[in-house]
């Protein structure tokens, strides 16, 4: 788990690259808690966290490049 502050320091590609991980370890997770191998159902809760802060960040990247450009 990275903190919003870690995240911050990262450009925008590599955001969504970690988002991307991110959601295919939650797939991997609800498929083996639909099983029942999954050890600890708060690791879903994690990621699902994890994915929306990279999303939102990187939302974030995407305004603050807008507001420059349109000052511009």
């Amino acid at each position: 788990m990275a903190t919003v502050n870690e995240l911050r320091e990262l450009s925008k590609g590599e955001l969504e690259v970690r988002a991307s991980e991110l959601k295919q370890t939650l797939f991997e997770l609800k498929n083996k808690a639909s099983t029942g191998v999954l050890d600890s159902t708060a690791e879903l809760m994690k990621t699902r966290r994890d994915v929306a802060r990279c999303l939102t960040v990187a939302r974030a990247k995407d305004l603050e490049a807008k507001a420059v450009k349109a000052k511009e």
